[in-house]
């Protein structure tokens, strides 16, 4: 039986690969979709998005309560806990954002209580692992930007200048392999960032964060 089951197991995973080999290259999956297999939080996972990453495919599946990143294709297959689902961030078709380069990166984001939750997968050497997570945004606003242009797409957050009801609000820019780059100056309101409301500074506007 522990045969058969493994024999199973690997016509299976390579079923997934082959179908995805025969979709278009460079295609991106939005439609849902339930995968009987799995579990996210109490409920059977359904497919939020999916996003090729070279010949990779990068997916979200959502439940109730729960979540997971599934990557499939040339790199193997991996399974991730999405972290912000498990603690109560939104996830939708929005929340996956990926840039391939030779070190690929994809964040996975979302929003709780008016703020942004993001987490970051990286294939580097044809692999995928978890960067540092989750990351936070204040000010409603993470994505991917490469800011001090090393060909490594970094995380980008609007953050509030303070934990009250101020509105000034600046950029704060993270390496996914590498320490905090820094910060833009504040701005009077989050409205005023440059490129609002998708900023993405470069390295000349970025100085030591006030608090480092």
């Amino acid at each position: 039986m522990q045969v058969t089951a493994a024999v199973a197991a690997v016509v299976f995973v390579a079923g997934l690969v082959y179908a995805y080999f025969q979709r278009p290259h460079n295609t991106d999956s939005g439609q849902s979709g339930t995968d009987s297999g799995m579990h996210c939080g109490t409920t059977v996972c359904q497919v939020i998005i999916g996003k090729s990453v070279g010949r990779d495919l990068v997916e979200l599946l959502g439940g109730t309560g729960g979540g997971r990143i599934r990557v499939t294709g040339e790199s193997g297959p991996f399974i991730f806990e999405m972290t912000i689902a498990e603690t109560g961030a939104t996830v939708n078709g929005n929340s996956l954002q990926c840039s391939e380069a030779p070190v690929s990166v994809c964040l996975v984001r979302g929003d709780q209580n008016g703020k942004s939750l993001g987490e970051v997968l990286i294939r580097k050497d044809g692999t995928w692992s978890r960067a540092q997570a989750p990351y936070q945004a204040s000010a409603g606003y993470i994505g991917l930007h490469d800011v001090n242009a090393d060909g490594t797409a970094d995380v980008v957050t609007a953050q509030l200048g303070c934990d009250g009801l101020c509105t000034n609000a600046f950029v704060q820019v993270f390496s996914v392999i590498g320490p905090v780059i820094g910060c833009t100056s504040p701005a009077p309101v989050r409205e005023q960032l440059d490129g609002w409301p998708v900023p993405a500074p470069n390295l000349s506007q970025i100085r030591p964060c006030a608090d480092a």
